[in-house]
This record gives C-alpha cells, structure tokens and sequence, in this order.
C-alpha cells in the first residue's frame, strides 16, 4: 500500500458511512475535514487511527495492529498512549507526515451518546510549537508566490511559529530560491502552478487552499497583523506570500483562536542587503552541517564560534552567520561591540554567567500569547526577566554605541516581574486544574478558601484520636478515597461498640466504614472550599496569564535585545580565547597576515598559518600536490571573510579586507544521483552559475575545474573560465588546479599571480609544508601521495616508469612536438591566430585540412 493512502478518509468507511457506529462516523468526518493529515483520534487514554491509516501507523511506530469489530466490519485499528503522545508524534513527522490530533472535549458523564471530539491542534515539520520536538535552531515554514502577472518575479515568507519570527522578500526567481536555500524550511506552501523545485529534499511541501494565495484576500490577511500591506511589503508576490502564510499557520492552530497575537513585526528585507551564500556556499564551506564523513561531529563555522549561553543567542548568531552584512558601519559597530567585550574581561565573563540564566523567552512568550503556558513557564519568564537589572549594570560602562543601545533597549519589565511574583509560588506544578498555584496573600477570597480547607483537614486530622477516645476502639481509622470520601472504618470484633450517630458507608471484607453526620459537613465543606479554590485559582492565572500576554511586544523586545547581546558576547569570547584580531574594513583587496582556517585549526594543533596578499579583482592560480593545503587555504579565506561580514574579529595575526556581495564556490566532487547528474555535470552547473552571476565584488573559490572529464578537454574549460573570469566577471578568485599548463596563462594576464603550496621531496618520499609561496608549483607529487596512501608497490613504480619516458619526450613547460623542419612552429603559429568563436564549421574543416596538410610535408 502507499503510505500516501494512509492520508484521507478510508475508503471502507465511505462506502458504509450510513451503517457506520457514531464514533467511527465521527472519525471519518473528521478524515475528510482534515484530508492531508493522519488523524490520532482519542478514545479514552489512547489515540486510534483506523484501517489504511492504522496499517501505516502500526508499522511506522512499530506497534500492534488490532482489529475493531461491529456490525459493518472488522476495521484495522492501532492506538498510541495519549500520556506519551509526543514522541509517536515526532516518529510521524520524521517520516513526513502532517498529524491531525483529535482530542476528546466533551467529559463522558456529560452526555448519553458519543463524546464529542475535535481536532485541537495539527503538528506539521514546519510549524511546530512543542518542546518535546523544538532545539535551540528555528524551525521555518515558508511560502512561495508569484506575482499578478505570473511572469519571473517571486515573492518569499518565512516564518517559526515558536518565536514569531517573520521575514519576507522577493525578486528574481533564481534570487528567491538562494533566500530559501539561506534559511532551508522544514516546510512550504506554494501557489498554485508554481513548482516545487526550488526547494530541496529537506523541505515537505504542503498542499494548501488556492484562495488564500488571492492577491486581496491575502492582502487582507497582512492587513489584520500589520497593516497597509503596501506599506510593509515589496510586491504582489510577497503579498501573497505573506498572507497565505498566515493562513497557513492560523490553520494548522485548529481549536486554538484564529489569530496569533504574538507575531508583532514583519521583516522585510532585500536580499541584497546581506552577503549572499548560496546552497553550494553553504553545504562546502560547512557553516552549518559537515559534508565530510568522520572528524569531530562539531566541525562546522557555526560551533566553532558558538560560544552563547542561550537558545535565543544560538538562534541570533546562527542569522548572523547566514545572512552577513553589506553595510560598512552596521559592521564595524560590531567589531567596535565585540572589541570592548574582548578587552573587558570581567564584564564578558559576567554578561556570559548571568545569560546562562536567561530562558527562551521568544518561545516563552510565544505560549503565553497562545494561551498554552503553564505557570512554570510564567516563573521561568520571571526568572529571565530578573537577569535584567544586572545585564544593565554590567554594561553602565559601556563604550560602544551598540552596547550601549542594548542596554537602553533591556527593559527590566518591574511591574510584570512583580505582577508573576506576588501571584505564582516559587515552585508551581505543572497542571494548571490540580491547585497550588497561587501564593498566599494574593487573593482574599482564595486564601479564605483555603482557610476553610486547611480547618476543615484538622479538625479530620483530630477525629481519629477523638472517636478512638469516644468509642474505646483502638483499632479505628479515619481514612479518604477518591469514591467515598472521607470515612470512619472499624474492623468486624468492634461493631458492637460503634455508635448510635454511626451511618453505615460501605462494606468491607473485614471492616465496616461509617460516616457521622459532622464528618458529612466537613467533608462537604472541605470539598466545596477545594473545588472553588482550584477553580478560583486557575481563572486568577487565566488572567495573569492573559495580562502578562498584553505585553507581549515588550517582552519580545527583551528578548531581542538578549539574543544580539549573547551572540556578541560569544563573538568577544572565541576572539579572546582563540586570539582572533579585529580586521580593518574598506581594503581594496584582501591582505591577511597569518591567517588560520576557524575550523581545521582546532581539530589540528600544528596547523599552518598562511597569508593573502590579493589586489581586488585578482586571478589566483594556486598549484600545488593533494593534500598540500590548497582547498584548505581557499576556504579559510572565505570563512575570513563571512566571519568579517557577520561581525567576528577572525583568525589572523592581522587582516585589511574589502566587502563583498557574494562568496561563491565550486569545491569539491559531489554526485546527484537521484537527480541523474553526474559528478562533472554537477561541476558544470554551479560553474555556470558563478560565471553568469559573480560580480567584480565577489569572491570566487574554483577547486579543479574540468577533473571530471579528459585532460584535454578538463585543461580546455579551466583555461577558458580562468581568461573569462579575468576578461569579463572580473572577480576576486582563487582558483586550484592539477593544470600546471594554467600558470603559463596565470603569467600572461594582468590580474592573475601563481601561487603554490610547496612540499619538499626526497627520494620516494614528500613532506608537505602547507605553507602557500609566490609562483607556480614544480611537481604534484601525485606518485608519492599515492605510495604514503599504501598504493602497492608495482603500481607506483610502473607510474614512476611513465613518469620518466614522458619527461624524456617534453620537458615541464612545453609540450613534445616532432621536430620536422620548423613545420611544429608554423602550426602553432597558425592556430594561434585563429578565432575560434567566430569561425564556422566550414572554415574549421578547412583550416584542419590545411594543418594536416602542413604536418604531411
């Protein structure tokens, strides 16, 4: 069966739905309401799904399949406890499906027929708001659409609907879909009649009505959260985008109230404004996920420079990192911010041990607008908001205008704080309905109440040595259960001496128990005073609740502040624990002095620093063995680079380096199997797209363009990209090869400089330095690589052997020709004056004739 059959109302049940009991009638309305979703249907302490949905669930959670009987069949049947839901759920949503959750909302004893039910909530991969399935990173749902026109121009929202965060833009196509590689959402919704393959495998795309992408309903939708959409939004398509988005998560909210509060600002943003790095920028220089099997787990940019103390300063510099500034003084504020941390030791420290206590207030608050927290969370809130006063003391000092911004923008919120405070006791349970939630002295009436309550459970406390006395039975009991209430017991020797006010309860085996008229009334006291107590206090936190939600802007504007001040903290600490320097901006090209690579540096204590010395719009040919160092070295000058731009000093004894708008890179060999793309293809792909897309301000990382295919046809494509880069893009590349022929075309144009990482080679062995030198490399070494990686010893003689006869026949820097009356030079010379691009297919016949011709004399 197709797993996607599970989704929808089973066709079995359809097609008896008149015969159907009212449960299973109530099932299959509630499957065609919610047709994309695998409904979890309570009955009782389980969640049951039935017939096609049942089969796939049994085997996807690896539970029992049983059988439901009645008089229109036998249904398949598999249930999950509803007290351990969560990680069943979570197993569903792994293996790409959304879960309608069916709760009971009608109590048993409150009806004679079916109880009522009603999906309370939908859990999609893309909008997720639990904790059991949230980390510290954001969680994105998107939504894609195109303009009134339906030509090129698309518009992009993103939101987590955890934290509230909103972001949208739009533009070409091409650029849109680099925005959603930048933020890789778990899920998206997109208009109808545009393709889904701008987003990758990672990404479920979720079937969605078609009207709420309607141009004015949507506008409408933005209107109600933010106003005039023209005024907060780019274009139709991101209009309808937005909307749409909107809709989407107030669906999958359900039994929830429509509207979702919490969402106070809308971002928008050009992408222009930030330093671009596409999916293939992303996945080889690692920022996020490692690409390489083996080494430490942690190995990427991000955890090497993640030293925050928060999940809200996790999420901040993980946005840092991906979208890194163009603006030269949004970035050197900062660099300023980062360097007075660096340098003021105690108040770094402070500001990381005091974060250490701060929660995740974006989530917190999120709950709270949705009327989903509990009293922890309102504690744990509190416990954040009382870090404030001594973050602010910390930065009273404070020099930079960003860390003084940040201070005036920490708001200590006192009357919340103290409105928390005075209402919640210090440890509140987790259940809202079971009590002990208030403290005392914050209502009269509760504490009245309670007062009743605690008298009333004395004076039962005193009856059982009372009647002991009254009765002279020793063995009495007083006692309580869930069925009875309170009760007298005495064992069957005793009846005899049991008073006359004696009313008989129930009977036991070998007891009797009894109630007296007076433990009546308490009783009946005690339990109204508790049941008016619990339901006094949970409308006393309703409503702190809901106040606390009144402010929610204030706080999310807190926690805003906490999460910039947290990520620059982790910036001044790796800076002053790894001894990264502040670089210098506006450089017209890219001059670092002992540069080191982030990542490789912590994983290899004997790495090498290298320098960069590159005028902007330098061609960089570096030529050097495998396993010299050379795809290292043009990472680390990328990482450098993005490391400057989100704000970080890096490592380097010293660096004076430009802006630029894009870091794009074509490095290492990758396969697209599943997509038919060889790993040439691939090469051949995002090659073209640096060429058409690099400007004169990007950096550029070519890594053995043309291994994929022929020498002759790989030298060819690396010759003619590194001229048209030099020619036409005009960007700063850095560009390794195996070519050694390139370092000839490297010495003939203007911007371009050989560069090699030396080794020194004695005998059968290689040492390589990894130190990066002026001009083109001597040998490649490759036979010795392959001797040090165990390659058996015929093989590397026999390759030696080669090596010897072609070096005979030419030497390094020009190729073996016959020697044949001068005719070789003629030739070359011929060709050399030929244009190729405009030459027909006839005069290439011609002229091949002529060659041939010329070698046959």
């Amino acid at each position: 069966m197709d797993d996607a059959d599970a989704l929808g109302p089973p066709a079995k049940m359809r097609e008896r739905r008149g015969e159907l009991t009212p449960m299973l009638s109530q099932y299959l309305d509630l499957c065609e309401r919610y047709p994309d979703s695998l409904v979890l249907f309570q009955v009782g302490d389980f969640y049951e799904t039935f017939c096609e949905a049942a089969e796939v669930t049994a085997r996807l959670l690896e539970i029992t399949l049983t059988k439901r009987e009645d008089s229109t069949g036998r249904y398949p049947m598999a249930g999950i406890p509803v007290d351990s839901a969560e990680s069943y759920i979570e197993t569903l949503l792994d293996a790409g499906y959304r879960v309608a959750v069916a709760d009971q909302v009608q109590e048993p004893s409150e009806t004679t027929g079916v109880v009522d039910r009603a999906v309370t909530r939908i859990v999609t991969p893309g909008t997720l708001t639990e904790d059991a399935f949230l980390d510290d990173d954001n969680v994105f749902v998107a939504a894609l659409a195109d303009g009134d026109d339906h030509g090129a121009e698309r518009g992009l929202a993103v939101l987590d609907v955890s934290t509230g965060d909103f972001y949208a833009t739009g533009g070409e196509a091409g650029a849109v879909a680099d925005e959603i590689q930048r933020f890789a959402p778990a899920e998206a919704v997109i208009a109808p009649g545009l393709s889904a393959d701008a987003f990758d495998g990672g990404t479920m795309v979720t079937p969605f009505r078609p009207d709420a992408f309607d141009p004015e309903r949507a506008g409408g939708k933005v209107a109600d959260y933010f106003g005039d959409p023209d005024t907060v939004l780019g274009s139709t398509a991101e209009v309808r985008a937005c909307g749409a988005l909107l809709a989407y998560a107030e669906y999958t909210r359900a039994g929830e109230a429509d509207r979702l509060d919490y969402l106070n600002h809308l971002t928008r943003y050009d992408p222009r404004e930030y330093l671009l790095l596409d999916a293939t920028a992303l996945r080889s220089l690692e920022l996020f996920e490692r690409r390489a099997l083996g080494g430490e787990a942690s190995a990427t940019l991000f955890d090497t420079v993640n030293e925050t103390a928060s999940a809200l300063g996790a999420r901040r510099l993980t946005d840092w990192l991906r979208r890194p500034l163009l603006d030269e003084g949004e970035i050197a504020a900062r660099h300023d911010a980062v360097g007075e941390l660096v340098s003021d030791v105690v108040t770094r420290e402070s500001l990381h041990d005091d974060l250490r206590d701060v929660y995740d207030v974006e989530r917190l608050v999120s709950r709270v607008s949705r009327g989903r927290a509990n009293a922890r969370d309102l504690r744990s809130l509190k416990s954040t908001l009382d870090v404030v006063p001594r973050l602010r003391e910390a930065l009273s000092d404070a020099d930079s205008d960003r860390l003084r911004d940040l201070r005036e923008r920490l708001d200590p919120c006192e009357d919340v704080r103290a409105r928390i405070g005075s209402a919640l006791v210090a440890e509140p349970p987790i259940e809202l309905t079971e009590g002990g939630l208030i403290d005392e002295g914050y209502d009269a009436d509760l504490d009245d109440l309670r007062a009743t309550e605690r008298e009333g459970k004395a004076w039962i406390d005193d009856l059982e040595a009372d009647e002991r006395e009254r009765t002279g039975i020793d063995s009495l009991k007083v006692g309580v259960n869930q069925v009875h209430g309170y009760y007298i017991e005495v064992t069957n020797p005793n009846l005899d001496a049991v008073p006359d006010d004696y009313q008989r309860r129930q009977t036991l085996k070998n007891s009797e128990r009894f109630v007296t008229p007076e433990l009546k009334e308490r009783e009946e006291e005690i339990v109204t005073a508790e049941e008016r107590a619990d339901d006094l206090e949970y409308a006393l936190f309703t409503d702190l609740r809901d106040e606390v939600a009144a402010e929610t802007e204030r706080i999310q504007a807190v926690a805003d502040a906490l999460a910039a001040l947290d990520a620059l903290q982790s910036l001044a600490t790796v800076a002053a624990e790894r001894d990264y320097t502040r670089p210098e901006l506006g450089a017209d090209g890219f001059h670092i002095e002992g540069g080191r690579h982030p990542v490789v540096e912590r994983t290899q204590p004997n790495f090498v620093p290298n320098p960069t010395d590159l005028d902007r719009g330098t061609v960089a040919v570096i030529t050097g063995p495998n396993m010299a160092g050379k795809s290292t070295y043009m990472r680390q000058v990328a990482l450098i680079q993005v490391l400057v731009q989100a704000g970080s000093f890096v490592p380097a004894e010293a660096a004076s380096l430009p802006v630029v708008d894009r870091v794009f890179t074509r490095v290492g060999a990758s396969d697209d199997i599943a997509g038919g793309r060889s790993t040439f293809m691939v090469e051949m792909t995002e090659l073209a797209t640096i060429l058409r897309a690099a400007s004169e301000e990007s950096l550029v990382l070519l890594d053995e363009v043309g291994r994929g295919t022929s020498t002759t046809d790989g030298l060819a494509l690396a010759r003619a990209t590194v001229e048209h880069v030099h020619d036409v893009v005009g960007a700063t590349t850095l560009f390794a090869t195996h070519h050694h022929e390139l370092t000839a075309t490297a010495d003939r144009l203007d911007r371009a400089r050989n560069l090699h990482f030396a080794a020194d080679g004695t005998g059968e062995a290689v040492d390589f330095t990894h130190r990066l030198r002026e001009g083109p490399a001597g040998a490649s070494y490759g036979v010795e690589v392959a001797r040090s990686a165990g390659v058996p010893d015929p093989v590397v003689s026999r390759a030696h052997e080669l090596l010897d006869r072609e070096g005979a026949a030419a030497t390094p820097d020009e190729p073996a020709v016959a020697a044949n009356g001068g005719v070789d030079e003629a030739v070359f010379d011929r060709l050399r004056r030929t244009d190729i691009a405009n030459t027909t297919p006839l005069e290439a016949l011609d002229l091949l004739a002529e060659l041939k011709a010329a070698t046959d004399e």
